[in-house]
């Protein structure tokens, strides 16, 4: 809701209930206030318990994880074109 039609829901509650009316009014949107948010915060939290957890680690350099080097040549990657298997 914008603030024009808060003011304007505002407005009529006033010429309906009168001033003393507005505190029962405050309250009232305070409470619809705070159950959505925990409504909202109990939904994001199933969200994220539902989601799998990442290993940073897990995310590693495979040569790092055999010990080897960036530089040293690597033996399942040839110098010369790809070769069927089939065809040998």
């Amino acid at each position: 809701m914008g603030a024009t039609e808060l003011v304007f829901i505002f407005v009529v509650y006033l010429l309906l209930f009168g001033a003393k009316g507005i505190p029962s009014l405050a309250k009232t949107m305070g409470e619809a206030v705070r159950t959505f948010r925990n409504a909202t915060e109990d939904i994001q939290r199933e969200i994220l318990a539902d989601r799998p957890k990442r290993d940073p680690q897990g995310f590693t350099n495979v040569h790092q994880s055999k010990g080897k080097s960036d530089d040293e040549p690597r033996a399942d990657m040839g110098d010369g074109p790809l070769k069927d298997p089939k065809a040998s």
